[in-house]
């Protein structure tokens, strides 16, 4: 006979819809974000002003993708982005 409470925990351990989707859009961000920095990094044609501008689109497709989350935004990719930015253009 199976243990009833083995199936219920089976149940709560298997990973949900949601959290598959939160899981996919969390790997497409990190895409999305490291592509950014790499392109900043690498492009030595691009403009402080063109840097920012994907700076600022790449935030606004972040929060988009996860909204009300601009805090979590501001402590984990806000300051990668002022080092890359301080690094690449020389600036304080």
């Amino acid at each position: 006979m199976p243990d009833p409470t083995h199936a219920a925990s089976a149940t709560a351990t298997a990973p949900t819809t949601e959290t598959q989707e939160e899981a996919r859009l969390l790997r497409r961000l990190q895409m999305m974000m490291n592509l950014v920095m790499q392109t900043i990094a690498q492009d030595g044609s691009l403009s402080i002003d063109e840097a920012s501008q994907m700076i600022a689109d790449a935030r606004s497709a972040a929060l988009a993708m996860f909204p009300g989350k601009e805090l979590a935004y501001d402590l984990i990719w806000r300051p990668r982005f002022q080092r890359l930015m301080r690094e690449r253009f020389r600036i304080m």
